[in-house]
Order: C-alpha cells, then structure tokens, then sequence
C-alpha cells in the first residue's frame, strides 16, 4: 500500500514509517520544515514539506495516489503561554487532514487519539482499580486540561466525520516506550531521568505501559482490520503497573536502586503551582506543570482486549519495551552517568 504519514518526525510517527518499510509498504511523510529527523535515520520514505493547519485541498493534492492515511501528529503540552495554535493543530488540523483524505481517495484513515480521552478507570473503596476500556463512560467535562480537551474535541470531530462517510478508525495508544523516542517523550524522559539518576522520589500513580512497536504495528492492523468509526486501546494487558512496580523493572534492568521516597501528591501539586508562576514570568516551560500532577492523582490504567481480540495487537511484555527503551537511550547519548 501507499500510506501517508503526518507526524512522521514523532516518536510514533518515527516508528510508524520504520514498521511500514518493514511490512512492505511506501511512505510519502507530511515533514514541516526544519522537522527533526533524526528518528527517520534508515528508513524509506518521500518527503512532502507542509502542515496540518494548511487548505484541505493542499493536503488532498500531497495524498494523491495514496491507500491509506495515518493521521499521527499532533500539538502536546501540559502548559503552553497560548493554548490557541493546539487546538488549531489538534481539532481543526485533524478536521482538514480526514476531509483531505477522503477527498484523495484513501480507504483507510486512522486517526491517533489518546487514553485521555477514554474514561477514568474506576477505583473502589479499598483501592482496587478497575481498568477503563473503550465503553468506559466519559465525557467533556473530564477533559481537565486543554491538550486533553483539545484531543477529545478532535476526537469527537472525527467520530462525526466517519458517521458522514469517511472510513476512519480512531486508535488510542496508552503510554508507549522503545527506541527513537528523539525529543524525548514524557514517558521517555521519566526513564531517562531514572537511568541518569535524577530520579530521587515518585508519585503514586501508574501508567499503562507498551512497546512503541506494538503501538506502531497496531496503527497497520487497525488499517487492515479495524472497524470503520470504532477506536481501540493500544496497550497492553499486563503493562498496568505503579510507578514502585515500574521503578522495581527498570531497577532490575539497569542495576541501578530504584527510588525510595513517595512525594504526598499536595506537595507536588503545590510544587507545580509555584512552577508554573515562574514560567508566566519567565516564557520558559515548567518542569513539573499543574496538568501533569493532577493527571498523575488518578491510576490511567487501560485494558486493551478488543484490541488484541479484533486486531490481534501484538504483546510484547513491558519488561521487554522498558528494556529496549533504555538500551536505545544509552546507544544514542543520552546517558550522563
């Protein structure tokens, strides 16, 4: 097949025309300029300069001749000075890019959503947490931050598109980990910080963890089998750890002593506050943004069995993905001490 890539330079985005090269397939990858190319190094792909928030009709002329359309990029931030070109990027980009491809003929579309925009996972009295799935309730007011309200928005726009016609298929990867995570990610660079030993105390809070690999693969499945207007969780069934329970991986990994300190979540949420005043003043992102902390008070626990059953998403054990996620970092530099 013939497949366009937005978001191409991304850590998904990166993976995603590696994984397409492997399958057989050609990429032709939507590049803005002076794009970051360094998670591409090795793969095959025709670069097309341009940006999501361009004319519809610009982007269905950069798709023409193609199959399938992978709509992976996307604004991310916790804290921005100007909230407006991300939900410029986010909702209506996504907007143009399903019209265009639809217009250019495509007859698969999967747009990258996120977990943010499935339901909370539900916690019990004794705090016993019940994974969230793809019918777990949800709605806007959830949304607490703009990056997520600006995801569910485009979220909710695409849904509305696929009714219309468009053969959509929304993914909603989970907390992915592995190799070429370039910037890196906030996942990635939690990991890194632990490998550097900058990581001297945790929040109780936990994630879904997944090989980007898995992430990438399921983008292709869900192309060749996923369900027009349905979306699928692309995680893994046991990568629902704690930070201790992932912290104690990656020790056992790295050799390194995993940290031993639980930061009382008021206290990083006080934290964040007077970051985040001094990063008014300064223009200068905080390290530690109010979104972020108040996100991490719930466990984002996923269970992804529709798509393991409808799509046969690979499960490559968390272990595995932690473990390919630090080796890469310590190949390409990133390693301090």
């Amino acid at each position: 097949m013939k497949c366009f890539v937005t978001g191409a330079s991304g850590f998904v985005g990166a993976n995603l025309v590696h994984e397409l090269n492997r399958a057989g397939h050609q990429v032709r990858a939507l590049l803005r300029p002076g794009a970051d190319l360094r998670g591409l190094q090795g793969a095959k792909f025709d670069a097309v300069t341009g940006d999501i928030t361009e004319k519809s009709d610009s982007l269905a002329e950069k798709m023409d001749g193609c199959d399938w359309c992978f709509h992976v990029a996307a604004s991310y931030a916790l804290w921005l000075p100007d909230y407006r070109p991300m939900f410029a990027a986010n909702v209506l980009g996504s907007q143009k890019v399903v019209r265009a491809a639809v217009k250019a003929g495509c007859s698969r579309i999967v747009y990258t959503s996120t977990v943010g925009c499935i339901g909370l996972p539900k916690t019990s009295a004794d705090g016993k947490v019940t994974p969230a799935d793809e019918a777990t309730p949800v709605s806007e007011s959830q949304m607490t931050n703009p990056y997520k309200l600006s995801k569910w928005q485009a979220e909710v726009a695409v849904r509305e598109l696929a009714r219309e016609g468009a053969p959509v298929v929304i993914v909603n990867p989970t907390a992915p980990v592995g190799p070429r995570d370039v910037k890196p990610t906030p996942t990635g660079q939690m990991l890194l910080d632990f490998r550097n030993r900058r990581m001297p105390a945790y929040l109780d809070t936990g994630l879904n963890f997944v090989h980007v690999r898995d992430v990438v693969q399921g983008h292709i499945l869900a192309a060749e089998r996923g369900r027009v207007g349905e979306r699928y969780i692309l995680g893994h069934q046991g990568g629902n750890l704690s930070m201790k329970e992932a912290f104690g991986l990656l020790a056992q990994i790295t050799g390194l002593r995993a940290p031993r300190f639980q930061v009382p979540h008021s206290v990083a949420l006080l934290a964040a506050h007077l970051n985040e005043a001094v990063a008014r003043l300064t223009g200068k992102p905080p390290k530690a943004p109010v979104a972020g902390v108040r996100m991490a008070a719930y466990k984002m626990w996923f269970n992804p069995a529709k798509a393991i059953r409808e799509l046969e998403l690979p499960q490559t054990p968390p272990t595995a993905a932690l473990a390919d996620a630090i080796a890469w970092f310590e190949a390409n530099g990133y390693v301090t001490q």
